[in-house]
């Protein structure tokens, strides 16, 4: 069963008298601030098939046949996500005469993925 938005909210404790811990707020407002945008970045790693290539992109640099094979799919299919990653900053390529090989174009993507994975696996092995 899924519960509305308005019965979720009524369960959610909200403090009950208006306390500003302004040294806090203070100390993180410059880092809140520069989080703008980065979002976009998870946005492209909230589907199944990207999340596979970067991860895979973080091991190797691959050809778009690669990646096709990688991911059980279409050349078309892994182009489409390919250049998704590129137009989003996430993949850079290089030609190699009729080949067109992809590597991620900043490695903290790839660690961060990296470090999900062994998250999720100390996590099912307690």
């Amino acid at each position: 069963m899924v519960e509305s938005r308005d019965t979720l909210m009524t369960d959610v404790p909200v403090c009950q008298i208006n306390c500003i811990h302004e040294e806090v707020v203070n100390s993180l407002r410059s880092d809140v601030n520069r989080i703008e945008g980065i979002a976009v970045i998870f946005k492209a790693l909230a589907d199944d098939t990207r999340l596979k290539i970067v991860y895979a992109l973080s091991q190797a640099e691959l050809c778009v046949c690669d990646v096709a094979a990688l991911i059980n799919s279409t050349k078309s299919t892994a182009s489409y996500h390919l250049r998704l990653l590129n137009h989003m900053g996430l993949a850079k390529f290089r030609k190699d005469g009729k080949l067109v090989y992809y590597r991620l174009a900043d490695q903290h993507i790839g660690n961060l993925v990296s470090e999900m994975i062994k998250a999720r696996s100390v996590k099912e092995n307690d």
